[in-house]
């Protein structure tokens, strides 16, 4: 049986405010370390998110931080619960033949974030793409080689899609390069009906698009695809993803983040605003279908 991996934000979120108890209760890491008989290592590496927390071990933390307060045990209880078996029970587990881990990590992010901006430079994002363009991405990146394979890859993208319409949808915010309109993906018809998707997608409230047109010439954020996911009343806890053919990476770090927030500001100031950006994305849509 595979092992479970905890979700970062999850442990990291879980981390914090075992911290906070911690410094409260004026226990330093090694006493800490005392508690669980293990390293001031450990001890860093749960507060900072990077390994599981066992129900013995936070027991044991509460009770030696003096975390008496029964919602606050419940609290830090189902927290550590879900962390440690988000990955094991979400919807996206039977997929998992077909998916990497980052591409995991990254449907879990989804499913608990608050919102996402993401700035693309060569494809239509995942969570706006229709299932004939995510097919033609799919049968162009030659991950995925059985129609089996293929089927299952884009109905997991297709899946996705529902944290923009569920109870509780995600503050979704794209910038899109012009390129990514006209960069063909399965032909005319293809990208026809898909930028018509884009022109329904803004319709909803929790949905901006924006445009970066060729005319802008060179910005700061131009050097390529990223999202910044963002996570309720924790700012510290946001996570960028760098999107890279060799395989995409995540960055936690608040000055690599802090950085992203900068880029993708710049970003949407250089792109055209949204009621201009729908006039381009519609011209467009019109031009393969003539």
């Amino acid at each position: 049986m595979p092992t479970v991996k905890p979700s970062t934000v999850l442990g990291r979120q879980l981390g914090e405010e075992l911290r906070k108890f911690r410094e409260a209760a004026g226990v330093s890491m090694a006493q800490a370390a005392e508690t669980l008989d293990c390293t001031k290592g450990k001890i860093s590496r749960i507060e900072n998110g990077h390994v599981p927390v066992r129900t013995p071990d936070l027991i044991a933390l509460m009770q030696a931080y003096g975390v008496e307060e029964p919602v606050s045990r419940e609290r830090l209880a189902a927290l550590a619960r879900r962390a440690n078996r988000r990955r094991r029970e979400g919807w996206w587990h039977r997929y998992a033949s077909v998916l990497s881990d980052t591409y995991v990590d990254q449907i879990e992010m989804e499913a608990i974030c608050e919102s996402v901006r993401t700035y693309q430079v060569q494809l239509i994002p995942g969570l706006l793409q229709t299932e004939e363009y995510g097919r033609a991405v799919t049968v162009a990146s030659r991950a995925w080689r059985t129609p089996e394979e293929i089927d299952r890859f884009v109905q997991v993208r297709i899946a996705r899609q529902k944290r923009l319409t569920d109870e509780a949808p995600i503050e979704y915010w794209a910038v899109l390069a012009e390129g990514v309109l006209r960069q063909q993906m399965g032909g005319p018809h293809v990208m026809s009906a898909q930028l018509e998707h884009l022109v329904a997608m803004v319709q909803k409230p929790n949905v901006t698009i924006q445009v970066l047109p060729f005319s802008r010439g060179a910005h700061s954020g131009m050097f390529g695809p990223y999202l910044l996911l963002s996570f309720p009343q924790m700012a510290s806890l946001d996570l960028v993803l760098t999107e890279m053919p060799t395989g995409n990476i995540w960055m936690e770090g608040e000055t690599e983040v802090a950085c992203y927030r900068t880029l993708f500001d710049d970003a949407r100031m250089a792109a055209l605003p949204p009621t201009e950006s729908l006039a381009l994305i519609q011209r467009i849509a019109k031009e393969y279908r003539s």
